[in-house]
């Protein structure tokens, strides 16, 4: 409402939405089996649209959101739970994006680690990450995310493109997967 003269209104955090009484139930009963209220239910689906509500990515999406700001770019998974190989004890990768004038310090991942995630039983491994520019040559956190990553929430676009120019990296041979003692690593083409 720009140029009407209207005077623009912080938003409440409220809002009222109409739904046929069956899209109620549904949300209500997915809400209930999912052991949460259909508040937090809905607000976790709108967090992170195309995920599963109750998922583990909903849930870091959801309280990235809380925790960053305007400062958070998005959140990925990645590795075994991604990919649906997941075992009783493996663990839950996720990449939380944040611009990259958001120095991740010690003091933010102590501050982060503070309240724990699970989800089903499995820890959830967050790494803070700040979103590169596009000249940079990717970390190992974005080439192994490269491989399976799961795009939970992309504010703009800029992680979808960037998981694009690695994958197309490393298709092109630019960089190469290795392992020693069971653990990858990315070196150059030799």
């Amino acid at each position: 409402m720009s140029g009407t003269g209207a005077i623009a209104r912080q938003p409440s955090g409220r809002f009222v939405l109409r739904l046929p009484p069956a899209l109620h139930a549904e949300l209500r009963d997915a809400a209930r089996r999912s052991g949460l209220s259909l508040n937090e239910y809905c607000m976790r689906a709108l967090s992170a649209p195309g995920t599963d509500p109750a998922g583990p990515g909903a849930a870091i999406a959801s309280r990235a959101v809380a925790h960053f700001g305007p400062d958070l770019v998005g959140v990925l998974l990645f590795g075994s739970w991604a990919r649906g190989e997941a075992t009783a004890t493996s663990d839950i990768d996720a990449l939380v994006v944040v611009e990259a004038a958001r120095p991740i310090t010690r003091a933010l991942y102590r501050e982060w680690d503070s309240i724990p995630l699970e989800h089903g039983g499995h820890r959830i491994e967050t790494h803070l990450v700040g979103m590169p520019a596009p000249e940079d040559a990717p970390g190992t956190l974005w080439l192994e995310a490269a491989l399976d990553g799961v795009v939970v929430l992309d504010r703009d676009g800029r992680i979808v493109r960037h998981l694009g120019q690695v994958r197309r990296d490393i298709a092109a041979g630019g960089r190469v997967r290795r392992l020693v003692h069971g653990q990858p690593y990315w070196t150059a083409p030799t």
